[in-house]
């Protein structure tokens, strides 16, 4: 490599690292902004110039756990969200499955209204699914969330699901075959296997898109199951705004979102960039 060449490739590499560290930077300013002011003494939350070294409270922690409906709002952001993922995953997967190795009658018009309901618009839907729920009685219920949010995730997750079932070989599943294995043995010992990276990723996507959802929980939900996303502006009035608890519960929230983007980063950079198998 000439010394011309090499000086390029350092001078790309360098701005590239600068263009992620910024992208970082920009990401986790709000993020540090938030924890810091939910460590904060309500004295010095309204400080300009802000206050950057102080110490830290757990008061506005306390005072969010104990303002009434705030842990039961994420006890019901968690069944919601787990319930509604783990029902998403048994339907996604054998249908991604379906729509990327199997031919059969009504394919095509099932992959197209698979992609309907993924490129529709969440205010769009919102009308439909309050009257829908409403007529059969299921507002402010664990059911009548779950339902919608499966709506809107089973699209989700299919199309996701679909790149990586078609990485994968079709003679792997051949050979299975040969071996005298059935396709539902060839799908669960040979191509599940191979496609857990972009399962596991599929389901943290899952998760946090249930988790993190305002629009439709606003109005579909009420004081039986009201999630966390909606709950926490109980902190934000008119008279008065509890910013202290209010980003305290907005950490107890992104937490969990955290915590496991975390723990699962490999799973995530190893489905995102590879798909099903190494080719």
């Amino acid at each position: 490599m000439t010394t011309a060449r090499r000086r390029r490739t350092t001078i790309v590499n360098a701005a590239t690292y600068a263009l992620l560290i910024g992208a970082i930077f920009i990401w986790s300013v709000p993020v540090i902004w938030v924890v810091m002011t939910s460590l904060k003494p309500r004295t010095l939350i309204f400080n300009s110039p802000p206050t950057i070294f102080f110490l830290p409270t757990l008061n506005n922690y306390i005072e969010a756990l104990e303002t009434g409906g705030i842990v039961k709002s994420i006890v019901n952001s968690t069944i919601i969200s787990v319930v509604s993922t783990l029902l998403a995953m048994l339907v996604a997967v054998p249908a991604a499955y379906a729509y990327a190795r199997l031919r059969f009658r009504m394919r095509t018009p099932l992959t197209f209204y698979t992609l309907l309901m993924q490129m529709a618009p969440p205010m769009g839907l919102l009308i439909p699914f309050y009257y829908g729920l409403s007529e059969l009685d299921l507002l402010d219920s664990y059911g009548g969330l779950i339902t919608i949010y499966l709506t809107i995730t089973i699209p989700f997750s299919i199309w996701l699901l679909i790149t990586y079932f078609a990485e994968i070989p079709f003679e792997l599943e051949e050979a299975a075959k040969i071996d005298g294995a059935t396709r539902f043995q060839a799908f669960l010992q040979v191509v599940m296997p191979l496609a857990r990276g972009g399962i596991a990723v599929t389901t943290i996507f899952a998760f946090i898109n249930a988790w993190n959802d305002f629009l439709y929980a606003v109005v579909l939900s009420g004081p039986n199951t009201q999630p966390a996303t909606v709950a926490i502006f109980g902190f934000l009035a008119a008279e008065e705004s509890r910013w202290g608890p209010f980003t305290a519960t907005a950490v107890l929230i992104m937490g969990p979102v955290i915590a496991i983007a975390l723990i699962a980063q490999r799973h995530i950079v190893h489905g995102l960039s590879l798909g099903g198998v190494k080719g």
